[in-house]
């Protein structure tokens, strides 16, 4: 199960690639619908998906997202791959950036989270390029000074 999915009733879960963070330097993010097929979108609302290891190409013109995990559901007729290629719903213009961009070196497509917007499935795509592990380090370091930081403001008030 992806990091930030909830099957709470009332509300349709975020499915959030959290290592994306990580790994990668985000330079420019899109927001872009997927083709899908009716079971697969009854996972997604149930929080049954994972973007762990997913990224996106632009061949022929289209994008395409990879690697994506959709566990099946249990009710479906259809008996679909769940680590199928899907098709990312983008405008000519975006598909040509994107693929300018990706066409420098160290440069890629990486999903960042997918969500619900007006019952339709989006994913965050962004424009990343990865991170060296001197600059994981770094992260790691500013991200538990800031967190000792915050112990001792919690601790002056308490």
């Amino acid at each position: 199960m992806a990091a930030g999915a909830g099957g709470t009733p009332g509300r349709t879960p975020t499915i959030n690639n959290r290592r994306a963070r990580y790994n990668y330097l985000v330079l420019d993010s899109y927001e872009c619908g997927i083709m899908l097929a009716g079971s697969e979108v009854k996972s997604l609302r149930e929080g049954r998906a994972s973007l762990q290891d997913a990224y996106a190409r632009v061949s022929d013109g289209e994008v395409w997202l990879h690697g994506m995990h959709v566990a099946p559901y249990p009710f479906a007729r259809a008996d679909l791959d769940p680590v199928r290629p899907r098709k990312l719903l983008l405008h000519h213009r975006q598909i040509g950036e994107l693929e300018r961009a990706t066409m420098e070196r160290g440069m890629t497509l990486v999903p960042l989270r997918l969500y619900f917007k007006d019952g339709r499935v989006k994913v965050e795509l962004a424009v990343a390029r990865g991170k060296r592990t001197y600059d994981k380090r770094h992260a790691i370091a500013e991200r538990d000074a800031q967190r000792d930081v915050d112990r001792a403001l919690k601790g002056q008030h308490d």
